[in-house]
C-alpha cells in the first residue's frame, strides 16, 4: 500500500484539548478506525509541525478520511504528504531494488493497544 506522512499542528482548539488530556493523540490513533488507511507511527515534534504521522492507505480518498477524522479528533490541522521510497525512483539503475518501494519492516509499527505500553509519543 502506498505511504503517506501526515504533518500536523494543533490549532488553538487543539492545545486546550492536549492540555486537559496529554494521551489525546495517542488515543484518537488507536480509536481511528477509517477502512483502507491506518497509521503506522507517530511522533511529536519540535519546529514547525507539533505531530508527525506515518501511514499507509489503499489510495489518496482513503488518507483524506484519515486525516480528516484526527484532524477533528486532536484539534489538528493536518498537511497529507504523498511518499516514495527513494529506490522506487531509480527505475533505471540495476542496482535499485523494487523491495526498496515497499513499507518499512514491522518496527515502524504502532504497538497494539493496551494501557501500559508506550506509543508513539
Amino acid at each position: 500500500m502506498p505511504l503517506y506522512f501526515l504533518l500536523g499542528t494543533l490549532t488553538e482548539g487543539g492545545q486546550t484539548k492536549m492540555q486537559e488530556n496529554p494521551n489525546l493523540a495517542v488515543e484518537a490513533v488507536q480509536g481511528c478506525d477509517c477502512e483502507g488507511a491506518e497509521i503506522l507511527g507517530q511522533y511529536a515534534v519540535l519546529g514547525k509541525y507539533d505531530f508527525v504521522m506515518m501511514a499507509e492507505a489503499e489510495d489518496n480518498q482513503a488518507v483524506a478520511r484519515l486525516s480528516l477524522e484526527i484532524g477533528v479528533r486532536v484539534g489538528l490541522h493536518v498537511e497529507t504528504l504523498p511518499a516514495l521510497a527513494i529506490g522506487a525512483l531509480a527505475e533505471d539503475d540495476p542496482r535499485a531494488s523494487r523491495e526498496s518501494a515497499h513499507i518499512p519492516s514491522e518496527e515502524w509499527r504502532l504497538p497494539p493497544n493496551g494501557p501500559d505500553e508506550p506509543q508513539g509519543i
